[in-house]
């Protein structure tokens, strides 16, 4: 199975997806500031992944934070917590991530500082194996809405490299070809740093699943030539009405989806669902670099001086998505109720 972070011999291991598809290289974090690092730069990316390498990260600042005093610790912890919590604003595995950890604080506080700093990387790693435990249920759930021989369009990477493995989008993907339905992938580049075109097809490739590449505004005429049977994505985060917040061009894709007919998913784990959104609107959108625009590996490709745009996300409302699909099973419209009805309230 591809790792793409984990806990080893007290370090961060991280496979560096800037590298992908040209080169399979892993980077050891012994400093939690390398951690922040990698996931502001991409290094590590997709909301689950970038959730777990938050809680191994401030593990490893923990074990290196004073230990004169409790109140010096936890002084350290919170501030450890606080740089965390401004690397990428939009993904809500993050900020469930870090709660986790103050409360694993919290309940281990009457311990000594040596008990605290071995529960926080147990808690990290139980997020992480918690988290593969969840992608490979959304996969046994969402193949059911595979038929055989169907052809999937997937939008950026939602697979093994963006969570502690399997993937969700993904994974819904993977398990449909290991119960054998003969699938076919059409994955799109994702503009503009090529999450589809670098990492989906990289996954997909190493797994032998049958796959084509196709840019972003390629969609719409496979779906008129009638090639897209399904379109499976992941997501960032999910309001408390179903309004998603995923990869930039998620949105233009759900909504070509629904002028054609075609059934539109998207496959999560419940820490994905941020309850305290009402809808989408109020969820925020993380503006990158406009050199991501730009350039194109590493080439310019814009005049210079050229105003640039750049936001990494977009939001999906509720009424474009077909089902989500969780660790606990297909949620269906209308989501609000389904997703108070998930959490017993």
């Amino acid at each position: 199975m591809i790792r793409p972070v984990y806990w080893d011999d007290g370090g961060v291991v991280l496979i560096d997806q800037k590298a992908l598809p040209l080169r399979e290289i892993s980077l050891v974090c012994r400093d939690y500031h390398e951690v922040i690092d990698a996931i502001k730069d991409l290094t590590v990316r997709g909301a689950p992944a970038v959730g777990i390498a938050a809680a191994m990260g401030i593990a490893l600042g923990a074990a290196a934070a004073p230990a004169e005093s409790k109140e010096a610790f936890q002084r350290a912890f919170f501030r450890i917590c606080d740089e965390f919590s401004r690397t990428r604003p939009t993904a809500v595995n993050l900020f469930w991530a870090i709660d986790r950890m103050k409360q694993c604080l919290e309940t281990r506080w009457e311990t000594s500082i040596a008990s605290i700093r071995k529960a926080l990387v147990e808690e990290a790693v139980a997020i992480c194996d918690e988290d593969v435990e969840a992608n490979r249920r959304i996969g046994a759930s969402g193949q059911e809405l595979v038929r055989a021989g169907d052809s999937i369009l997937t939008h950026c990477n939602a697979g093994a490299l963006a969570t502690g493995g399997y993937g969700t989008a993904l994974g819904v993907i993977r398990a449909a070809h290991e119960a054998g339905k003969g699938i076919h992938v059409f994955v799109d580049e994702t503009r503009p740093v090529l999450q589809g075109g670098r990492l989906t097809a990289w996954e997909l490739k190493k797994e032998a699943i049958p796959a084509t590449l196709i840019t972003d505004n390629m969609a719409g005429f496979l779906m008129k030539q009638g090639k897209i049977d399904l379109v499976i994505v992941g997501a960032d985060r999910i309001a408390a009405n179903g309004d998603t917040a995923n990869k930039i061009g998620t949105y233009s894709l759900a909504v070509l989806a629904e002028a054609h007919g075609i059934p539109f998913y998207v496959a999560a784990p419940l820490s994905t669902i941020d309850r305290a959104r009402p809808d989408g609107d109020g969820i925020p959108i993380e503006e990158r670099d406009a050199g991501e625009v730009a350039s194109l590996g590493g080439i310019r490709t814009a005049p210079d001086g050229i105003d640039v745009y750049n936001p990494a996300f977009d939001v999906t409302p509720h009424r474009y998505i077909t089902a989500i699909i969780t660790n606990r099973g297909i949620l269906r419209p209308p989501y609000q109720r389904e997703i108070e009805r998930l959490f017993g309230k």
